[in-house]
């Protein structure tokens, strides 16, 4: 409180920490509100991580055994024959809350899009399925969506649904939580020869608190000539521990010295790296390029699935790894937050625009997490690359930075609860509108409802994005092509 309403440096020194003194003293003095709504929010949250774990599980177990039992209606007349159906966790039929909120699996055009593939030669197909924007971009949506999954679930959509070859499910270490809690699929369109290689990250779960600490967590790492990055972010991908932050200075950097870490780092780094998201891809992916030598690959991800895409070609550009760089066919994210700062967005603008863009962030109208952390002298984190905005009509357009970038300003607070009223009443015709692969399920629809109250966070659920991609416009922008 004294560091609050008084700017009582000295106090706040106790729990502040930072390379530079000099920023302790000044811009943390400055911004002292921000780094204390930070602390408390993640505070609080980890003091009902494991209420939100139990209530994950029940919610989860209650939802698959509806489902599996054919329905409520169902369930009662299971339960009276005694034939009900219990599910397993970690089995192709046990589905997350994500899945149950939007149930679809196939792919937009899907049987088209997988032939092109597969038919083309020497990546020719590629570049021709990459101008077709509505079928590549709903892959890359669902398969955002898909890595929510458990690694049956998906094994068994990419094989038998997408008719593509599943390469491998990671469950990958975060050492400053101490457990596996980072999770990515790989797959290629064809076991043979691929064209595609696809990347997956696994955005944040509804009841995992310490997914939604790495999210409302604003403390950053600097990159000298780079720019400041999103410190929950780096760990989630396996690339430091904030209790030991010579551990980012090491993974960081594309020369490592035994000398460049401390004595704690020394302990921790090879069991970690050995575990870790981003050097368990790099070292499968080289594999893949070495193995598929006309492949191209996409990293894509949903949420914070999002940021770790996007901030796994910023690591390989910094590490130098220029050829699989030049292998990136493009990042999509959806429904993204920001990253860094704009020294980082100037920086990977140099990589990722040239010759055409390659990474295109989806925003969904009045989705809450694409506009955090705040882009403002307080927070200083910037978006970078080509955002393709929907409205709540699913009608696109391009543009640099989605509408009301900070979700700021009481007008906008009446309008934003206003849309969610339209798009509960929009949920409950869909179906009948656009046909029964768009109806909503009962529990879409009490999210819709919850969202009444909290339009930014029901804005942010993978259906809009998938009705987005699906539903508007046809996008115009070409990838990379060669």
């Amino acid at each position: 409180m004294r560091y609050l309403l008084w700017g009582d440096i000295v106090s706040g020194i106790r729990f502040l920490e930072s390379s530079d003194q000099d920023l302790v003293g000044g811009e943390a003095a400055d911004h002292r509100w921000v780094i204390l709504v930070s602390i408390i929010a993640r505070k609080i949250i980890h003091l009902f991580s494991k209420p939100m774990e139990f209530t994950g599980y029940v919610v989860d177990f209650f939802l698959n055994l509806i489902s599996q039992n054919g329905s409520i209606f169902g369930l009662l007349h299971n339960l009276l024959h005694g034939d009900v159906v219990i599910p397993k966790r970690g089995t192709e039929t046990f589905v997350s809350s994500i899945g149950h909120l939007d149930e679809r699996v196939d792919l937009y055009q899907g049987k088209k899009l997988v032939e092109d593939l597969h038919n083309s030669a020497s990546g020719e197909g590629v570049r021709k399925v990459e101008l077709d924007d509505r079928a590549t971009m709903d892959l890359w949506m669902m398969a955002s969506k898909l890595a929510y999954e458990n690694a049956e679930v998906i094994r068994n959509v990419v094989v038998h649904r997408w008719k593509t070859h599943f390469v491998d499910f990671y469950n990958c270490w975060d050492d400053y939580q101490k457990e596996k809690s980072t999770q990515v699929f790989m797959l290629c369109d064809k076991p043979k020869d691929a064209n595609l290689i696809l990347i997956s990250f696994r955005g944040t779960e509804p009841f995992d608190a310490d997914d939604w600490c790495t999210d409302f967590d604003y403390s950053w790492y600097e990159i000298p000539k780079l720019g400041k990055i999103h410190m929950g972010f780096l760990e989630a991908l396996g690339l430091g521990n904030r209790e030991d932050t010579a551990t980012f200075h090491y993974l960081l950097q594309k020369k490592r010295t035994k000398h460049t870490y401390s004595e704690a780092a020394e302990d921790i780094l090879p069991e970690m790296v050995e575990m870790t998201a981003y050097y368990l891809v790099r070292q499968k992916l080289k594999s893949l390029l070495e193995e598929h030598k006309n492949a191209k690959y996409i990293v894509t991800g949903h949420s914070l699935g999002g940021a770790l895409a996007i901030l796994f070609p910023i690591v390989l550009v910094l590490h130098e790894e220029m050829k699989l760089v030049q292998k990136l066919l493009g990042v999509y994210t959806f429904g993204q937050p920001r990253v860094g700062n704009r020294q980082l967005g100037r920086f990977m603008e140099a990589h990722l625009d040239q010759p055409v863009p390659k990474y295109f962030r989806v925003v969904y109208c009045n989705d809450l997490v694409p506009r955090l952390p705040y882009d403002d002298k307080t927070f200083l984190y910037k978006h970078f690359g080509v955002c393709l905005y929907y409205n709540s009509c699913y009608l696109e357009q391009i543009m640099d930075e989605e509408p009301n970038k900070n979700d700021f300003g009481i007008t906008h607070l009446i309008m934003e609860h206003l849309n969610a009223v339209w798009e509960l009443i929009r949920s409950l015709t869909m179906g009948f509108t656009h046909g029964p692969k768009y109806k909503e399920g009962w529990f879409s629809i009490f999210l819709r409802i919850l969202g009444l109250a909290m339009p930014g966070i029901a804005a942010h659920c993978p259906t809009d994005y998938v009705n987005s991609v699906r539903l508007g416009k046809l996008c115009t922008i070409q990838m990379s092509s060669y």
